[in-house]
């Protein structure tokens, strides 16, 4: 038992399934780490290769649970018998394997807040918010044209009745309490070390150089020279 297997604490990943990502919604994706023989990108580099798969909000049969390395909830594949297509959406924790996905006002479900009732959980609300892992929000009040939702952070805010969200809480809760073990698998994410300003070379930060082990010499800065204990 090495340190690196002793203090990893991975994600539970027993209901995906272990098959090939729809083609037809999988496309290479490369980020951008602006090297250009300069840092332009603190802490950002390398890598593992990650392909992008885009949602369609299907509704149909769920085949099963994948991974997707640019999201942290799992996504849920959808068959659908009648249109004899695939589709991904975000799933819920409610949402296993056999699960029906419908228009109705159902776990899962892609439909305008007019037809959610109050009290529900929502997640993807606009296609842009309350996506992590494990979030939700709580719909408790509509107007005649806007609803009140309670976000995550505890704040509410007013959307229009026509705005769509998914009913339920997001899957991958438990992703917060992974601990990757080792300085590997943070390089593999493409995150590169963070330093301390005073060990780095001085043409890098104004902290740098000297001889021997330093303080700095003068008040705590950023590497662009601003303050950063005001």
């Amino acid at each position: 038992m090495t340190p690196s297997q002793r203090n990893y604490r991975p994600l539970d990943r027993q209901g995906l399934i272990k098959i090939r990502s729809l083609k037809a919604f999988t496309k290479r994706h490369i980020s951008p780490k602006g090297r250009n023989g300069h840092i332009v990108a603190w802490h950002r580099g390398g890598g593992h290769p990650k392909a992008w798969r885009r949602l369609n909000f299907f509704t149909g049969i769920v085949e099963g649970l994948e991974n997707d390395p640019h999201r942290s909830p799992w996504l849920a594949r959808l068959f659908n018998p009648d249109l004899h297509k695939h589709g991904y959406i975000q799933a819920s924790n409610k949402i296993q394997r056999g699960s029906l996905i419908t228009n109705d006002p159902s776990t899962g479900c892609y439909i305008s807040l007019i037809n959610i009732p109050i009290g529900s959980l929502i997640h993807n609300l606009n296609s842009s918010i309350l996506r992590a892992a494990g979030t939700c929000g709580h719909l408790i009040q509509k107007t005649i044209t806007h609803g009140r939702v309670k976000l995550a952070s505890g704040e509410q805010r007013y959307f229009s009745l026509n705005s769509l969200a998914s009913i339920g809480r997001l899957s991958g809760e438990n992703r917060k309490m992974t601990r990757l073990g080792k300085a590997g698998r943070k390089r593999w994410l493409g995150r590169r070390p963070k330093v301390r300003g005073v060990a780095i070379n001085p043409v890098d930060h104004p902290h740098g150089g000297g001889e021997g082990r330093t303080s700095g010499g003068r008040p705590s800065v950023t590497p662009w020279g601003k303050p950063t204990k005001l």
